[in-house]
């Protein structure tokens, strides 16, 4: 049984982390430091902390100050708010002005749980990454998440970082490289390839070791680089299995899958289905609940692979 960490208590310790190694790194949070565990830089550096209350346009905006004056501002607050509330400060401030802030967004997706449709946000990945210049990481587990920070904070320009809320499996190792527009194998096999990120990768690689029982070979790949997305490693794995399975936490329109069906559209037409969340609202209930609810299981992406096998 893998270790089950969560992802935003991961980049709580990581933040800590980065501000010890670079008095630039700031945070800002919109009055949710206990929930997005931004609560241990505020401790560790309250000089360098602050609690822009619930305004989020305003952080964005202060946020994109501090990063003209040369500091490298993270700004946090759950996914919803980050990409709803704030979208228009992060484009013509932030994303126009090519600004080196950093927007890191928890509760990404319907596995929030009880908080309900309100609280889930669902179309985050395709507004962040319809911005001109925008980076998309979406780390996949608790190992994973301070290399996407670190990353994040060596990049020069805005960066949206997506995390989840619940604890995950732990699937990858400290030694696993990161790097944007990258992507890394988890999995080789001949037959279909998956390509996954966020919470959904734990979920691909249970489905490929369920297709094994049945003599099918599926290659996993963790997609944590949504934008710029990891073309190279997509079109050959499309080309080596001829057929593709995206898998994410979020809205078909838009994410993941839109990004890989336009990849292989304008470069190789493979058999491709998506699992994600069909034009629906997200509601409350338990995570995993919503998770069977919405389709977004193991068994899904078995059932995927086998008919975008069926149709090579």
């Amino acid at each position: 049984m893998a270790e089950l960490r969560c992802t935003r208590e991961s980049c709580g310790n990581a933040l800590v982390e980065l501000g010890k190694a670079n008095q630039d790194i700031v945070v800002l949070s919109a009055d949710l430091a206990g929930s997005t565990k931004t609560d241990d830089f505020a401790k560790a550096f309250p000089e360098r902390f602050f609690n822009m209350g619930i305004a989020e346009a305003n952080m964005m905006n202060t946020a994109a100050g501090l990063a003209v004056s040369g500091k490298i501002p993270f700004a946090t607050t759950f996914a919803i708010f980050a990409s709803g509330r704030a979208w228009e400060q992060i484009r013509n401030t932030i994303a126009y002005g090519n600004l080196n802030v950093k927007i890191v967004a928890t509760h990404g997706g319907i596995s929030v749980g009880p908080d309900g449709a309100s609280h889930q946000g669902i179309e985050d990945m395709a507004l962040m990454r319809l911005i001109p210049g925008m980076t998309v990481l979406v780390p996949c587990d608790a190992v994973e998440t301070p290399k996407a920070l670190v990353a994040a904070s060596e990049y020069k320009g805005p960066v949206y970082v997506r995390l989840a809320r619940l604890k995950i499996p732990v699937i990858t190792q400290l030694t696993d490289s990161f790097v944007i527009g990258k992507s890394n194998i988890l999995r080789e096999g001949s037959e279909v390839t998956i390509i996954a990120c966020g919470v959904m990768v734990a979920a691909a690689l249970t489905a490929a070791e369920a297709l094994l029982k049945e003599n099918i070979k599926a290659t996993v790949i963790n997609a944590y680089s949504i934008k710029p997305l990891d073309t190279e490693n997509i079109l050959s794995y499309a080309k080596k299995t001829g057929a593709v399975v995206t898998a994410e936490e979020h809205l078909a329109a838009g994410g993941l899958g839109s990004a890989v069906a336009e990849v292989l559209a304008q470069n190789y037409p493979a058999p491709m289905e998506m699992v994600a969340i069909n034009d629906r609202f997200g509601q409350s209930g338990e995570p995993d609940e919503l998770m069977k609810e919405y389709h977004l299981t193991a068994d899904d992406i078995i059932r995927a692979a086998k008919k975008a096998i069926s149709r090579k």
